[in-house]
């Protein structure tokens, strides 16, 4: 196993590579640059800036180099901890995103918790108490839950609360904390308003696992040894969690490699709405406004993501389902 581990660490390098390439050149695809987009809005302001300093910021901001001089420019500086400066926001990359991961990623992985403990546990419900009123009342939820948008929950959510209760529920803080030092009165507020975004977030994954556990265990619990064992006399609750459960929930744990990247982007659209500073809004931003060192930098951690979420997907398949063994190569 562990030399499995290490060659799948290595390909995950060739894969960041490969991936910081291809980021570097879909982001500056679009016709322009930054400062293209940067001297339109000057122009619409109604100032006018002469070749000379256009040709000064060019040198200012190293476009006018060939692509691939920024590119290994722009390695050259990761490899040695440093992301870059953002064009727009004209603050090191670093800078930015220390502010915005450390809470794009308890979001992420608190959403994470209620995805899989809500989704897995109501999909063994559902399973043992097929057509049940419970049943049809999840599988209804789980259904709307899949159709709704987050954003368009998260809207939804923010009009009744306005409606009902008089105030909005966007973003993390209240206003007098925004911009006020870290405290315990601050960390409180935080903590008030972290449940919307883990639901609004999380819902739609949720409706999703209910949907899986739910189908993959009623597979199980057809088939001949589940059977065998309640003819043997072998407790129910024994029964289902010793194999059923086991079997059935390897779909669930491969989604980990996909689900982390893409509750960590922040789900770019709802945390707009929301009002959230997260990562996903910075991606946005920089992706209209071809701030390629910025969006490179947050690409590579999604891909990063992906990578040791499919890793750490793996290796929890075969801790918990016996049936899975590596071969002498190293593969499943």
């Amino acid at each position: 196993m562990l030399s499995y581990i290490l060659r799948r660490l290595i390909y995950m390098v060739v894969i960041l590579l490969l991936a910081s390439v291809v980021a570097f050149i879909i982001i500056q695809l679009p016709p322009g640059d930054y400062l293209t987009t940067y001297i339109t809005k000057l122009a619409q302001s109604g100032m006018e800036i002469d070749n000379t300093k256009i040709a000064s910021l060019k040198i200012q901001y190293g476009l006018d180099q060939p692509i691939y001089a920024q590119y290994f420019k722009w390695m050259w500086k990761i490899l040695h901890g440093d992301f870059g400066m953002s064009f727009e926001w004209r603050r090191p990359v670093n800078e930015l995103l220390v502010e915005r991961v450390p809470l794009t990623v308890m979001i992420s992985l608190l959403s994470m918790v209620f995805v899989y403990i809500v989704g897995v546990f109501i999909g063994i419900y559902s399973a043992t108490r097929q057509y049940s009123i419970a049943d049809y009342a999840f599988t209804i939820v789980g259904f709307a839950g899949l159709a709704i948008p987050n954003f368009l929950f998260a809207l939804i959510l923010m009009l009744f609360f306005y409606k009902t209760f008089g105030f909005t529920i966007g973003g993390l803080f209240s206003i007098e904390y925004i911009r006020a030092a870290w405290s315990w009165a601050k960390f409180v507020d935080m903590v008030n308003h972290l449940w919307i975004p883990i639901i609004v977030v999380g819902t739609a994954g949720t409706a999703g696992l209910i949907r899986v556990m739910r189908g993959c265990l009623l597979d199980e619990l057809r088939k001949q040894y589940v059977i065998t064992a309640r003819a043997k006399g072998v407790a129910e609750r024994d029964l289902l969690f010793k194999y059923p459960v086991r079997v059935a929930i390897n779909p669930v744990i491969s989604t980990i490699g996909w689900m982390l990247p893409a509750i960590f982007s922040g789900e770019i659209i709802t945390s707009i709405v929301l009002n959230l500073p997260t990562t996903g809004p910075l991606l946005f931003g920089a992706l209209r406004s071809q701030d390629m060192f910025l969006a490179g930098s947050i690409v590579m951690i999604l891909t990063f993501l992906t990578v040791i979420g499919t890793l750490v997907s793996d290796i929890l398949l075969v801790w918990i389902d016996p049936r899975i063994r590596y071969e002498r190569r190293g593969e499943f």
